[in-house]
């Protein structure tokens, strides 16, 4: 640190490796984000669970943690550690007043509303209505007339597609596609975001380059608007019709629909799209187009990089791809009910299965797809959606493991390394393997589960259920959904949609990946993430597509 005392917590920790005279990190912080992700995971395996100091000329004080205690303690603590003046001074420009941002009340307003939409209600429809509905028009469309032309499709590029038109029908009421101005905008805007963590000098660069990045923030901000505006004239128009039209008991009665008590997470009724709820939470245009901006960003980016990173891990094992593929078959191709109508030798073309059977949401549970989820889970392991955490302490603190923080001092955790961490997940933390989330059920329990109509795992070759055990992991060792106050929203979502979204693609679809070489690791074979808030794939996903035949 240069131009001031060395705080004093940090003779209690030991100092990160690499560390220059008075540059400090600052050398690993400017390499690719993909050296850099490897050099946290190296620190990681160096100090198992213990807390290290880094230090970067110009920046705070911090410390890296890698104990599952210690961050449990930061992410309960909103009061004392929270995002701080260095995360918002950096993500000002592209997040604003909204909830990633946010603090206090109005955090706490526009969660409320984000509880309200994330309803049972709302995710039923998603899941029997709206997916199928996108699906069928744009993804099996893309998808077909790749196969039939022999060319080579972007995996990511369908998974942005589809989560993108999803989130905006359901929580904006509007068509967004990931192909508008607005999304290769605010794509751009959030890799340079990314970078101003990286670079101590970003204010500088960017006064120089910048150029492109501030055209950029201005069409993110013009859609943000764009978002709110037509949502209060519809709000108007509905009002006004509702004026001209309701009767004075279909008045009360929606008055009272509106004054119900609120619902706990996950659960209770729909409260129709997300922006409506901002807008009665948070009245000003600004921070509601500023939240409804954050939402977007949450709810589409994250999804649709977790589907990319999964069909990767698969396509890298053939052997966790056909044990998704028997499952899936088992439970939503050869049900009992259903062997009568099947010629035992026949064979199916997925493309004329386009009627489908009818997905609830009680199909894609955990229980009814163990193996399935296990996948989805360990592929959010090892390519953890945000993989890159920073809060700030607001008062002196000390963590749990003794280490004494000033005020204003930085804390860090590179979930990209803690999901490998060797104490938490074993020897073979680097490794992709499904079957550390499941488990094989006592005998007593199988027994009893076989009376149950919805076990369908295994049991018709007269094996044991599998059953999955995502919460195994307390939230220290597996901080994929964050925590505390700020645990993710949109959890149930983005499991209920890649299950759905595996289940689908896989039962219809053959992919082979098309690798050109092109951004790879070169020392660990794997492809690397684009620089960004979060986890995109540098190159995307580039695959052939053919229809699946498939014995039923």
């Amino acid at each position: 640190m240069l131009g001031r005392e060395r705080p004093e917590y940090i003779a209690m920790v030991k100092h990160a490796p690499d560390s220059l005279p008075l540059l400090g990190n600052a050398i690993q912080f400017l390499k690719p984000r993909h050296v850099l992700f490897d050099w946290f995971v190296k620190c990681q395996q160096k100090f198992g669970r213990e807390t290290f100091e880094i230090s970067v000329p110009s920046l705070p004080p911090g410390v890296v943690i890698n104990s599952p205690e210690v961050l449990e303690y930061v992410l309960k603590n909103e009061a004392a550690i929270t995002k701080g003046e260095f995360f918002r001074d950096r993500s000002w420009d592209l997040f604003g007043y909204g909830i990633i941002n946010a603090s206090g009340e109005l955090w706490r307003a526009q969660r409320k509303a984000g509880l309200k939409f994330f309803s049972g209600t709302n995710l039923d429809i998603m899941i029997e209505e709206v997916l199928p509905e996108i699906y069928h028009e744009s993804t099996r469309a893309s998808l077909s007339q790749a196969a039939e032309g022999r060319s080579v499709v972007d995996l990511q590029k369908i998974f942005h597609d589809l989560t993108t038109t999803v989130v905006g029908h359901m929580a904006y009421d509007m068509e967004i596609d990931a192909t508008s101005p607005f999304s290769k905008a605010f794509d751009h805007a959030s890799s340079q975001i990314g970078l101003r963590f990286q670079n101590p000098l970003y204010s500088i660069t960017e006064f120089f380059t910048g150029s492109s990045f501030r055209a950029s923030l201005r069409e993110v901000k013009r859609f943000g608007r764009q978002i709110v505006s037509e949502a209060r004239k519809r709000r108007a128009q509905e009002a006004f019709e509702s004026l001209i039209t309701n009767t004075d008991e279909e008045e009360t009665e929606l008055m009272q629909q509106r004054q119900q008590p609120e619902n706990n997470e996950g659960s209770g009724l729909g409260f129709g799209t997300l922006i409506d709820s901002l807008i009665e939470a948070l009245g000003n245009p600004k921070i509601v187009a500023d939240a409804a901006l954050n939402f977007l960003s949450a709810g589409r980016d994250t999804t649709a990089q977790s589907l990319t990173w999964t069909f990767y891990a698969l396509l890298r094992h053939p052997e966790a791809l056909k044990r998704v593929r028997e499952e899936i078959d088992l439970k939503f191709d050869v049900k009992p009910s259903d062997k009568q109508s099947f010629s035992s030798s026949a064979m199916t073309n997925s493309d004329s299965d386009e009627e489908d059977v009818n997905i609830n949401v009680s199909d894609l549970q955990p229980t009814n797809l163990p193996y399935t989820m296990a996948v989805f889970y360990e592929s959010l392991r090892l390519y953890p959606p945000v993989p890159f955490e920073i809060k700030q302490t607001t008062q002196p603190v000390t963590l749990p493991d003794g280490t004494s923080l000033p005020a204003g001092a930085v804390v860090v955790w590179c979930i990209w390394a803690l999901n490998r961490s060797f104490s938490t997940f074993g020897e073979d933390a680097q490794s992709f393997r499904p079957e550390r989330w499941l488990e094989v059920p006592s005998p007593a329990s199988h027994v009893d589960s076989e009376t149950d109509s919805d076990t369908h795992v295994n049991t018709a070759a007269h094996k044991p259920s599998l059953r999955f055990t995502g919460s195994k992991h307390s939230v220290g060792e597996f901080p994929v959904f964050n925590g505390g106050p700020r645990s993710c929203l949109g959890k149930k979502m983005a499991e209920l949609m890649g299950a759905w979204t595996l289940m689908r693609m896989l039962r219809e679809w053959e992919f082979e990946e098309v690798n050109d070489g092109l951004n790879m690791d070169s020392s660990s074979g794997e492809r690397r993430s684009a620089n960004s808030l979060t986890l995109p794939m540098e190159g995307g996903l580039p695959v052939r597509v053919t229809r699946r035949r498939r014995r039923v």
